[in-house]
């Protein structure tokens, strides 16, 4: 018989507690189970005492029969210091944007900066347009006066 060390879902709806369980691994998750070992509320905080509630020494004896903790589990007995704490495994694939979504991101950053840079010509052409009468009545000024100086 394999032996399994997992978590049976306890408690109700949106607040669960789970009691930490030796069970036959072809049994049901919440069904039956050879001994319990333990507690889980992850309701609780997490440098909380009474978050993770282990009896050691049952750990150590379903260990030693050969009971495989599932991955929950084994963390939680790496933290008790029964065995080395596995690496929390990445799922980094699985996380990412799909490609449809990148696209959107990249042609609604592209449209941003097209109206950054449509609003920006537009205050340049503006400012252009406020000096350029300045400086065209200025050539104005100077112009009649040197068609006067060649008139004499």
């Amino acid at each position: 018989m394999a032996l399994k060390m997992r978590m049976a879902r306890g408690g109700r709806k949106k607040a669960p507690f789970y009691r930490i369980v030796v069970a036959d691994a072809r049994a049901a998750r919440d069904g039956k189970f050879i001994e319990k070992v333990g507690t889980y509320n992850p309701l609780l905080a997490k440098d909380d005492a009474n978050r993770v509630v282990l009896d050691t020494e049952l750990c150590k004896k379903w260990l030693s029969e050969g009971a495989q903790p599932s991955e929950r589990v084994a963390f939680f007995l790496g933290q008790a210091g029964l065995i080395d704490t596995p690496k929390k495994r990445q799922s980094v694939e699985k996380a990412k944007p799909k490609a449809k979504a990148v696209q959107m991101a990249k042609d609604k950053a592209d449209k941003i900066a097209a109206a950054k840079e449509a609003e920006e010509e537009a205050k340049r052409a503006a400012e252009e347009a406020a000096n350029a009468p300045a400086e065209e009545e200025a050539a104005a000024e100077e112009a009649p006066a040197e068609e006067e100086t060649k008139a004499e």
